[in-house]
């Protein structure tokens, strides 16, 4: 095994994510893990500050940062891969099932301008793929259900598990998002957790827990086999039980919509229309008496 990773983590408050920023000591090559571009649903405006403090980290710190890798195509937040790869020359990988997800969306927002092939990404990682960030070894896990292109990053002793699974004290993932699937889900968290007890396990995501009064995204294998969606031997169906029956109570996330339409174009907006502005979908549902009223 070689030295273990340095690794940096940056919460943005407003969609309570965790970015990492995961440094190899030996050569100083580094990843940025799940990064955020901040967006202002009111106004539709959206600016740097988040990636600009990563790269401002890694610039004093002598890191060469040639990788922006995705756990998936995130419902919560807007990606700042594009332009983390605009300023560093990183490329940008995802699971190789993003292309499920961009099938799934594509015709809901009519985008066809979407290549679902994946293209828009530089690197499409497949289960047990493995690669190096300077002296680090990487192990890329395939970890659905809570999208079907969720994937983890096992470098060395540490685990990045994206939105499989929250604190121990707070629970698991949704599975409710088209191509969701709660049975995936336990599987998936039943092969992180069967990794060694000590591994260290990197959340994407905390909200606080009841009873907690400090953000936390850090445990590890041991602490999160007591997950309370999880302990005490709940079997599949039961988990799955619980996971549709909590599904079915929580609101869409309130950035959903911008999130996935650009996400799935690995955090590119749309094409600019022929005044020059990009705009971003809202499908409208229309439910009794509003059909006779359009």
């Amino acid at each position: 095994m070689s030295g273990q990773p340095i690794i940096r983590a940056f919460f943005d408050e407003p969609t309570y994510t965790v970015s990492y920023l995961v440094a190899d000591p030996a050569t100083r090559k580094t990843a940025i893990i799940d990064p955020v571009f901040d967006y202002d649903h009111n106004s539709g405006t959206v600016d740097t500050r988040s990636v600009e403090a990563m790269l401002k980290v890694a610039e004093e710190a002598g890191y060469a940062i040639e990788w922006v890798l995705e756990t998936h195509a995130h419902a919560d937040h807007l990606s700042g891969a594009p332009y983390i790869k605009a300023k560093t020359g990183a490329k940008i990988g995802i699971g190789e099932h993003i292309t499920e997800v961009q099938r799934i969306f594509r015709p809901i927002f009519n985008a066809t301008d979407l290549d679902t092939s994946g293209r828009d990404f530089d690197h499409l990682f497949k289960d047990g793929e493995r690669f190096r960030i300077g002296e680090l070894d990487v192990e890329v896990l395939h970890t659905p259900g809570h999208t079907p292109a969720d994937i983890s990053y096992k470098i060395e002793d540490a685990v990045f598990v994206g939105d499989t699974m929250f604190m121990p004290d707070y629970g698991t993932a949704r599975a409710d998002f088209p191509g969701g699937d709660a049975h995936k889900l336990y599987r998936s968290m039943k092969r992180l957790l069967s990794l060694p007890p000590e591994t260290r396990l990197f959340m994407c995501h905390d909200y606080k827990a009841p009873g907690r009064d400090t953000y936390a995204w850090e445990t590890t294998v041991a602490e999160e086999r007591n997950n309370v969606h999880l302990k005490d031997g709940v079997t599949e169906d039961e988990f799955v039980a619980m996971r549709q029956a909590r599904d079915s109570t929580l609101a869409a996330p309130r950035l959903l919509l911008p999130s996935i339409q650009t996400n799935i174009r690995a955090g590119k907006f749309p094409p600019a229309e022929a005044n020059g502005v990009r705009y971003l979908m809202i499908p409208v549902k229309l439910k009794g008496g509003a059909e006779e009223v359009v």
